[in-house]
Formats: structure tokens, C-alpha cells, sequence
């Protein structure tokens, strides 16, 4: 194989049927690939009682500073319906300019494409004047506890620091160019218990229906807005996701009722401010009684979720501005810098140096017949490539 050409690196990547968390021999491959290249490459296993234990790869080429990382995963999403897939979806099939195949965008073709950049930039120029290094985890679409967040402790505790990353996700919406992400929101989730009495539909006044309270809660969650946004953030924004009796039958009131919820938070905020703001709100709704007329406050529990990702946005100029330079000299267009979607796990990174996110269009992340422009492939990888070359022009890489 020809490390430096990103669709063979592609093909070979999405024909390891790695479905989180299975390592399905995508980072043996590229363990192949990046030791011709001088990487010294290891793998390391994150074990977590409850969970599956899940194989990591980290490799790194040269000792000192300045430190580059670039970050991604090989795990990909079930496939769904295979039978619905216009070509089978792990054998890296070409038509009409496009290559099919889960994690072609998500985000196999990204990392391609960086191997790519590398083994070109050291085929032209040796070497770079510091070290890179690749961060490849098998649990990003899957819980995210054996992935990325423990291979950095794991490296964190061998002496290894960096100075900036760049994560491969398809970051750009309409083509490629579109979109740099620079920051990310933050992510609180929790779960509304409301108790009543259950009791018959005909005879409310003998129960108390847990729904009212409910809603009366998961308004006040709702409205108003937690804020209208920042300069870098659009506004915060709840959204109830799940409500739930457990009564299959029509005519009981039931005992009780639940409701989840997940709020994608701006820089307004912190986790530890914004629960208080949730609790100060709830508390402020049981009281009322507009849709509990004659009735006691509401009674209610709320359980957070685990593992909840903070708001952060990077600010070094170095990076963004080595990328974004990178963007427009090969696509021609000014890359917005944007802090929009969902949550990466750029937010265990930004931990531990600046970080950045950037890879191929995302429309079919993740759907029947995910595929990637081919051309696509070669453009992606002259922009790693120009700005491997424009980040370590920087005097210190910093």
C-alpha cells in the first residue's frame, strides 16, 4: 500500500468492520502503515467494570517539542439494514465519484487523509522540526468511557504533552471548506421524577395526576430562554427527550411520571451554575398551580447523568490561524470558525492543549449508503498537509 494516497488508506480502513467497540483491525492497520513511516506505535486496552474493554492506539514520531496531535477515531455505527446499502457497507466501493462505506466520514476518511498528509510531508521534506502524533480510540459512538479520555491519562502518566490537536471530524456541513470547529458546547443531561396517586380517569378528584405536575415542570425547563447567546456561542437550548408512566392502560391516572432532558449549553454558563439555575426553576414551578388547581406542590426527584461535557472554546491563534490559512490556500474559501452541533471528544482533549476540529463534509455521517467525494479525499489531504507545514513554521509551535 502507498501511505501517501488516501484512497487506498481509505479503502483499507473501512474494509475492517470495526462496529464500536470492536477493533475490527483497523488500528493493526495502521499500525502497518505509520511504523514504515518512523512512528513508534502503541496500543494500549481501557477496561472499566460494566463496560466492554476497548483497544486504543497511540503512535508518535520524533522526541521533542514542538508537539503536534492529531486525534480521531476508528469505531464506527452499526451499518443498519444491510440490504438497503447500494453497495455493501464494508467493501470501500467506488461509483460515481464517490467512495461507500461506514466511517467514510466518520471518520476513517479524515484519519486517511492525515496519514497521507504525513508520509508526504516526510517524503518532501523529512522529518518535521518537533514530533506528531496520531491519538486513534475504538469508543467514540459508543459510551466513551474506554476511549479517548483514558488513552490521554494513560499518555498524560508516560510524559507525553502537546501543544496543539486537531480532531478529523467532518466538521464542514455543505463542502469541504465550509467550517472550523473551534470550540464546542456544553452538555448537561438529567431525569424529572414527579410522584401522584394513581387512581381511576373518571375520578381525578380521588388521584393526583403526575402528568400536570409534570408539564408544569418541563415548561419552566423550557421558558424562557436560558440566555440569547454569547459572541461565540448560539443561545442555550433544553429539550425534553423522553416522557414516560409506564401505564399501558387508558383509562388509570398513574402513580407517577418521568421525563428526560439535555440542554446544550453556551458559555454563559457553568455545570455547577446551570443546575442550579434547572433546580431554582423546578422549584419555582412545583409551587405553582395552574395545572394542579387545589393541590400541594409538586413532588419531585431529578437524577443527573454522568459524565457531563463542559463548555470550552479555543483561543490559540497559532492553530486556528495555521488551519484556517491552510483551509483558503487549497479550497480557495474562508473557513467559518464555528462552536456549533454536538459534542466531540475534543472535549477530553481541550484538558490537556489547544484543540481544534476539522475533517470532510458530514451529510451522510452515519446513514444508509455514508460515502465520501473521492476528490474530496486529495483536497482534505493538501490541507493537512499545508498546514503541517504552517504550524511548525511557527518559531515554537505555539
Amino acid at each position: 500500500m502507498t501511505t501517501t494516497d488516501p484512497v487506498a488508506n481509505l479503502a483499507a480502513l473501512i474494509r475492517c468492520p470495526s462496529v464500536t467497540p470492536a477493533e475490527g483491525g483497523a488500528l493493526s492497520l495502521l499500525d502497518t502503515l505509520l511504523s514504515p513511516l518512523g512512528f513508534a506505535v502503541e496500543k494500549m486496552v481501557a477496561r472499566e467494570a460494566g463496560t466492554p474493554d476497548v483497544e486504543n492506539l497511540y503512535a508518535r514520531l520524533g522526541t521533542e517539542g514542538p508537539h503536534l496531535m492529531f486525534a480521531g477515531h476508528t469505531d464506527v455505527v452499526p451499518v443498519g439494514d444491510e440490504a438497503a446499502w447500494s453497495h455493501p457497507p464494508f467493501s470501500a466501493e467506488i461509483a460515481g465519484g464517490e467512495m461507500y462505506g461506514r466511517g467514510a466520514v466518520d471518520m476513517k476518511g479524515g484519519i486517511a487523509c492525515f496519514v497521507a498528509a504525513i508520509a508526504r510531508h516526510i517524503e518532501k521534506h523529512g522529518k518535521p522540526q518537533g514530533s506528531v502524533s496520531f491519538l486513534i480510540t475504538g469508543d467514540e459512538e459508543g459510551p466513551s468511557i474506554n476511549g479517548t479520555s483514558k488513552l490521554l491519562e494513560w499518555a498524560a502518566t508516560k510524559g507525553e504533552t502537546w501543544d496543539a490537536c486537531v480532531v478529523g471530524e467532518p466538521t464542514n456541513p455543505d463542502q469541504l471548506g465550509d467550517m472550523i470547529k473551534i470550540g464546542r458546547r456544553g452538555s448537561l443531561s438529567g431525569r424529572i421524577t414527579v410522584h401522584g396517586v394513581q387512581g381511576h380517569a373518571a375520578y381525578p378528584h380521588l388521584a393526583d395526576n403526575p402528568i400536570r405536575g409534570l408539564l408544569q415542570l418541563t415548561h419552566a425547563l423550557m421558558h424562557p430562554p436560558f440566555d440569547h447567546g454569547t459572541d461565540n456561542f448560539q443561545p442555550s437550548n433544553l429539550e425534553v427527550t423522553t416522557v414516560d408512566t409506564g401505564n399501558a392502560a387508558t383509562n388509570v391516572i398513574p402513580a407517577r411520571a418521568t421525563a428526560a432532558f439535555n440542554i446544550r449549553f453556551n458559555d454563559t454558563w457553568t455545570v455547577e451554575n446551570l443546575r442550579t439555575e434547572i433546580i431554582r426553576r423546578l422549584d419555582a414551578a412545583a409551587a405553582e398551580g395552574e395545572l394542579r388547581p387545589d393541590r400541594s406542590p409538586v413532588k419531585y426527584e431529578i437524577v443527573w447523568a454522568d459524565r457531563p461535557a463542559h463548555v470550552f472554546l479555543t483561543r490559540n491563534n497559532a492553530l486556528i490561524s495555521s488551519l484556517s490559512g491552510a483551509v483558503e490556500a487549497v479550497t480557495g474559501q474562508e473557513p467559518k470558525l464555528s462552536t456549533t452541533g454536538g459534542t466531540s471528544d475534543a472535549r477530553f482533549i481541550k484538558d490537556y492543549c489547544p484543540v481544534v476540529e476539522f475533517g470532510l463534509v458530514g451529510q451522510t455521517m452515519h446513514m444508509v449508503d455514508e460515502r465520501v467525494a473521492v476528490a474530496d479525499l486529495e483536497t482534505l489531504t493538501r490541507i493537512y498537509e499545508t498546514f503541517i507545514e504552517r504550524w511548525f513554521a511557527h518559531a515554537d509551535g505555539k
